[in-house]
């Protein structure tokens, strides 16, 4: 009985010394400060503008910004919920979302940086194109993109056209590298 005892705990002293060498050696090649699992993270600064363009001329421009770190993605979202009477003699209500919302992921790439962009933007029609109507009309424009971005440069990433008017809305992105 002694002989299995003791057996066992040499076996049981080997492993602990062959485990501590590996682990010994594994944080010899790794940087101080950082475990083998931790990648260095680069953040950015994410500037868009909603630009709303007419013959060519801008007449109006909406500004956001976001802070991101590459591999993630983040939102900004302002806006309303509005109910919507779904049952009317029962009293129940849907709520919707008017107002903005941008949605963007950046990725690392070996030859760039990977851009993808979510653009909701809705509100309530002006009034003369409600003349007819009782409950509010939500007017709403959508883009979705994704492109290789060019640090510090603006760029559009999406156009769409008013179908109620001769003005186009764009959106275009900065990102910039922060330190």
């Amino acid at each position: 009985m002694f002989k299995k005892t003791l057996g066992a705990a040499a076996l049981i002293v080997a492993m602990m010394v062959a485990g501590g060498t590996a682990k010994a050696a594994q944080e010899s090649n790794t940087p101080k400060g950082t475990s083998a699992s931790e990648k260095a993270v680069n953040p950015y600064r994410i500037d868009f503008s909603v630009n709303e363009v007419e013959d060519g001329k801008k007449i109006n421009t909406r500004q956001y910004w976001m802070n991101l770190n590459a591999e993630e993605s983040n939102e900004i979202k302002i806006g309303t919920r509005v109910p919507v009477d779904t049952n009317a003699k029962q009293g129940e209500y849907q709520y919707i979302d008017v107002g903005t919302s941008i949605w963007c992921r950046l990725e690392e790439r070996p030859n760039g940086l990977s851009i993808a962009v979510r653009a909701e933007i809705s509100n309530f029609a002006v009034p003369d194109q409600t003349a007819t109507q009782t409950r509010p009309i939500i007017r709403q424009l959508s883009i979705k993109a994704s492109t290789l971005a060019q640090l510090g440069k603006p760029m559009v990433v999406g156009s769409v056209d008013d179908p109620n008017s001769k003005r186009t809305f764009q959106l275009e992105v900065t990102v910039t590298k922060l330190k």
